[in-house]
């Protein structure tokens, strides 16, 4: 059992050290599942763990290195770069030849650039090194087609709000490590709502937890409120919520004032805010707001994207201001949107409906005799004018567009 102090936070206090105490992500090491086989026989490959904050990526690397004979080394993509690799490298040869394998974990992987990424293949590739990389951004787009190549990926998804509760309960229960020594009270629809409000991330939860047990040993639903907002004041420089500050963002846009949409974007951006997730919300806003409006909207989002993937922080701070003006002075239009809701609605409330004949592929002789295509109009043989349905019969005539 590690010793901690008190200074320790109660997530990693009470983080668990057994799959058998490990909640959530049966679908990747449940029992019979790969990941767990190669966890307990200790003969782990290299893998990239990708999953949303607080869905236990790092717990699960934790408690590879505590069931695994293998020496567990820790990195952040964030404060590490090639030169502490390198250091790493040399006592995992030296390890090697002594028949001690060494895992290397690297949280945040995605934040390494490409050289940084490129230094470790040779290393995975001879077996010197076993990677355990988490990241919680697609590794498709974030890690190097060649790192990705010599790695299993599993994906860890958002755990739910009964997994939320029951480590709620666990880190209230504990008399070692959690709260379980002090007279700590919390009524159960308490401990729900704070699980509903950590939105899948176990971190968020307990940190919350935490804060309000220091201020008061009967946690009430006012409580959790208040530290809710204390809590993001760590992780937001401008003490604001994440959430609201993108919110902002979007309506100034939506409402075609510029100047408001660039003092939004600076709070986000001077707050520490991934650039890359901005650009994310701009693309979809230039769909969702202008749509049909300004095609040429889309097109400025995704270059603003590859733009400050490329280039990152600061630099990029320019980029994202003028995509955000851009958009903002454009005409909108939400046909788009509110079509595709129309659609969704008719798609739910029927169901499965067959595609007409006249507009299906004949593939084969018999799909031709049971009238796959027949009577379908060319469009050019009519200069694009001909009258035919496109829609299953349920739907004849449906519009979901303005004209």
């Amino acid at each position: 059992m590690v010793n901690f102090n008190k200074n320790t936070p109660l997530a990693d206090r009470i983080r668990p050290e057994k799959l058998e105490d490990f909640l959530g992500q049966d679908e990747i090491v449940g029992k019979g599942k790969m990941l767990r086989q190669a966890i307990e026989f200790d003969q782990l490959p290299s893998i990239i763990l990708w999953g949303p904050p607080g869905s236990g990526k790092t717990t699960l690397a934790f408690i590879v290195a505590k069931q695994t004979k293998s020496e567990f080394v820790r990195f952040s993509a964030v404060t590490s770069g090639v030169k502490e690799l390198k250091e790493v490298i040399k006592r995992a040869e030296q390890s090697k030849r002594l028949g001690r394998n060494t895992i290397l974990f690297i949280d945040e992987i995605h934040r390494w650039n490409k050289a940084q990424q490129d230094a470790l293949l040779p290393h995975i590739e001879r077996g010197t090194v076993i990677l355990i990389g988490a990241t919680t951004e697609n590794p498709s787009f974030e890690v190097r087609g060649a790192l990705l190549s010599r790695c299993r990926v599993f994906v860890l998804k958002q755990l739910g709000k009964t997994q939320i509760t029951d480590i709620i309960l666990r880190a209230l229960k504990d008399k070692e490590n959690g709260l379980g020594n002090l007279p700590v009270k919390m009524d159960k629809k308490v401990v729900e709502v704070l699980a509903q409000m950590s939105n899948g991330d176990a971190r968020v939860a307990l940190n919350v937890l935490e804060y309000a047990s220091s201020i008061s040993k009967k946690i009430t639903l006012d409580l959790i409120k208040e530290a809710f907002q204390k809590s993001h004041l760590f992780y937001d420089k401008d003490g604001e919520e994440h959430y609201n500050i993108i919110s902002a963002l979007h309506k100034s846009m939506r409402g075609s004032d510029p100047d408001a949409a660039l003092y939004w974007l600076a709070r986000m951006l001077e707050a520490g805010e991934d650039p890359l997730y901005v650009a994310r919300r701009l693309v979809r806003f230039a769909s969702e707001d202008i749509g049909l409006a300004n095609s040429r909207a889309l097109e400025q989002s995704v270059a603003a994207y590859n733009a400050c993937h490329f280039i990152g922080m600061p630099e990029c701070n320019v980029i994202l201001a003028q995509a955000v003006v851009y958009m903002a002075k454009c005409e909108k239009s939400n046909d788009l949107y509110v079509a595709y809701g129309k659609a969704a609605k008719d798609v739910e409330e029927y169901g499965n409906l067959p595609v007409p004949l006249h507009i299906r592929n004949a593939e084969t002789d018999l799909m031709k005799d049971l009238g796959y295509g027949k009577g379908y109009k060319y469009s050019p043989n009519y200069g694009y004018k001909e009258k035919q349905e496109y829609f299953p019969r349920e739907l004849k005539g449906r519009k979901y567009l303005k004209k």
